[in-house]
């Protein structure tokens, strides 16, 4: 198939995008993109020079390992070419590379019987460094730079308290680690610099790079960087006789990367004490998912794992190709932020009228599930971003957030996209359609109230866990009944009876029964769930909570005043206003007087002064949680006195990070907000 003109342009933008960030990233150590955003960008390259080999530049970042080193510095030609790995990201591209490793093995007669093991090792988020003794004797130090020639930065590594300036034999070897920052010491720099009002690093690979390469030590010095060693290069185990790794008929280099790893701990390095070797693909992946959980408790940045052949017979038979070494391979943790395209920009009709764009993208996967939708929230956002419909954007997902696009890459751009305008008129708005801006608001919403699509999101939100949370009556079991016209308020659901949906097409009697039991148990409700359910504007989850345990009976919240309202600690004046207008509303009356004949909404029980211990302090929760869910974690901070927050300022008082926190725990370190673990949380609640 040849490639079109569209398809060499994209090509040709993406080679000067990737190579800019690839130059910022590797030269000058500064970082606009994630590099998961750079991994995507590389690999939608990488698939358009697969389909299209005949269009494959020389310049691409494809064809070389690295970049040139900074002027400033001395360049290190390597005696021993530095090589980086190929990635895989899911567990059937790692199948598909040890299928290729096997193949190449059984054709091989030199390895017959050769078992293949697999030693695996964390994949540290640093700096490749390259450090060479002789006679025992630290004698230089360089980064990768290229892969052929790097930077002379030996003063810099000589830092390193873990870097030893003697080993423990008389021998000459060149060595290969990681040079990086551990996150307390990244904390302690950034609270030292924002004190100072200078602008705080991101992360701690980017500070460890650039310690390194500064031209003053002291600067490296002064900021306690640390090194994992994981392979050796060349070494001479005896004073006659010179080791080269390329050389298979030496016998007295280690036979296995296990061993490898013994004797560079041995001779007094440094080494990552979590690595594993294992005889079967089922032992790796479970080293993989172990580590893809608990990455965040380590005191290092962790991007996944690297994958070795153990056996070092089978590695140098195996031998590299033109990037990359055949007997290896980085399976990388699943990516948080990716890039794809904005193929369209649509209007979705929420609970309360209020029209929500949603970008339509190219699938792609994020943190382990398939994308095609993303929320831009409102015009003010699309303005921000200036994203446009073709555009090229990056997409974030962090944790069981939903994903979000943080940025748009306009350096691909053709002059072919297209910018969205808000239109006038709405089909699903009912009546004639009409849109508005709401007054003092970046939001737009229907004019008419009472289209089908918003009955149909209220429906959905009704029934949903916040609310009556009514397990196995979900959105689809909605529309049918909908649909069929078996409901139309509320209440309706609770009036329902077995025959109505035995009667539908795909309904069977085990399906029905447990629908039927998950509305007789939504009977009994809390305050604040029915309050949350009736899809009053303004009123989100957390203003509920507020609102029914300072009033603490639906009538005394019905007969309410402004005023009334406005007392209550994060109920300001538009939400007061909203609150009373709804329950005014003839309508909106009659709809609660139905859903209390059929519902009973149980008492709050009072809190007692031991019960109030989190009183005054806010909590923010990110990531996941391992022992119980966020909705849980935040019912115990409430029933101790605790305010729950969805945003990080500076007046948290603590942010309880899980696994896969994102963008909040890096605001909050900025902020000085204090950070629970999930077991200091525990134990502060317990």
């Amino acid at each position: 198939m040849k490639a079109d003109k569209n398809i060499i342009e994209r090509y040709k933008k993406l080679i000067k995008t990737v190579d800019k960030h690839r130059y910022l990233y590797h030269v000058l150590d500064k970082i606009e993109i994630t590099d998961e955003a750079y991994d995507s960008l590389m690999r939608e390259l990488l698939e358009i020079e697969e389909k299209y080999p005949e269009i494959i530049s020389s310049v691409s970042p494809t064809q070389r390992v690295g970049d040139k080193p900074l002027d400033e510095f001395v360049k290190v030609k390597h005696e021993v070419r530095q090589w980086s790995y190929d990635d895989c990201f899911d567990f059937d591209e790692l199948k598909k590379w040890d299928e290729k490793v096997r193949r190449m093995v059984e054709k091989e007669s030199s390895l017959k019987g050769e078992k293949i093991e697999y030693c695996c090792e964390l994949k540290i988020d640093g700096l490749k460094i390259i450090l060479t003794y002789k006679n025992g004797e630290y004698f230089q130090g360089a980064t990768r730079g290229d892969g052929s020639v790097g930077e002379d930065v030996t003063k810099n590594l000589k830092t390193i308290k873990s870097v030893p300036l003697e080993l423990s034999e008389s021998v000459d070897g060149i060595f290969v680690g990681e040079c990086w920052l551990s996150k307390k010491e990244l904390e302690r720099i950034n609270k030292i610099r924002k004190e100072k009002g200078e602008e705080v690093f991101a992360n701690t690979r980017n500070i460890a790079a650039g310690s390194i390469r500064q031209l003053d030590p002291r600067v490296a010095s002064e900021r306690n960087l640390d090194s994992f060693i994981y392979d050796i290069d060349r070494i001479n185990l005896s004073p006659s006789l010179r080791v080269k790794r390329s050389n298979p008929e030496i016998d007295d280099f280690p036979k296995t990367q296990g061993e490898e790893l013994k004797l560079i701990s041995k001779l007094g390095f440094k080494t990552n004490p979590n690595h594993e070797v294992f005889d079967s693909l089922d032992g790796v992946e479970k080293y993989y998912q172990k580590w893809a959980k608990n990455k965040d408790k380590l005191d290092y940045g962790l991007d996944g794992i690297v994958i070795k052949i153990n056996s070092r017979k089978i590695q140098e038979a195996l031998g590299y190709t033109a990037k990359s070494p055949r007997w290896g391979i980085a399976y990388k943790f699943l990516a948080e932020q990716v890039t794809t395209k904005v193929e369209d920009i649509i209007l979705q009709v929420g609970r309360t009228g209020v029209l929500t764009p949603v970008a339509k993208l190219t699938p792609v996967r994020v943190a382990g599930s398939l994308v095609s939708r993303a929320t831009l929230h409102n015009e003010d956002e699309i303005r921000r971003l200036d994203v446009r419909v073709g555009d090229t954007v990056i997409l974030q997902k962090a944790g069981d957030v939903i994903p979000d696009i943080v940025s748009v890459m306009k350096d691909l751009r053709t002059g072919k996209e297209k910018e969205f305008v808000f239109p006038k008129k709405v089909d699903a708005c009912g009546g004639d359609g009409s849109v508005e801006r709401i007054p003092g608001q970046s939001a737009w919403r229907c004019v008419s109230k009472n289209s089908f699509a918003q009955k149909r999101r209220k429906f959905y939100h009704f029934v949903s866990k916040k609310a009556f949370d009514m397990d196995g009556l979900g959105p689809k079991i909605i529309d049918v009944l909908m649909d069929n016209n078996l409901i139309n308020n509320f209440d309706d659901i609770f009036t329902l009876e077995k025959g109505d949906l035995l009667s539908l097409p795909r309904f069977g009697e085990k399906s029905v029964e447990n629908i039927f039991a998950s509305i007789e148990k939504a009977r009994k409700v809390s305050l604040a769930r029915f309050v949350v359910s009736l899809s009053i504007p303004q009123v989100g989850e957390e203003t509920a909570i507020d609102i029914a345990e300072n009033f603490r009976s639906i009538e005394k919240i019905r007969n309410a005043k402004v005023e009334d309202l406005q007392k209550i600690n994060g109920v300001g004046d538009v939400v007061a206003e909203s609150l009373v207008d709804f329950f005014a509303d003839k309508e909106n009356k009659k709809l609660i007087d139905n859903l209390l004949v059929q519902v009973k909404i149980e008492k709050a029980p009072a809190a007692t002064a031991g019960a109030r211990k989190l009183s005054g302090l806010s909590f923010v929760i990110t990531g996941t949680l391992s022992s119980m869910s966020r909705d849980s974690a935040k019912a115990k901070i409430r029933a101790l006195g605790g305010d729950i927050s969805e945003s990080i300022s500076s007046k948290t008082s603590y942010l309880i990070a899980g696994e896969n926190p994102g963008s909040k725990l890096e605001k909050a370190q900025n902020l000085g907000v204090k950070i629970l673990n999930e077991e200091k949380f525990i134990k502060l609640i317990s």
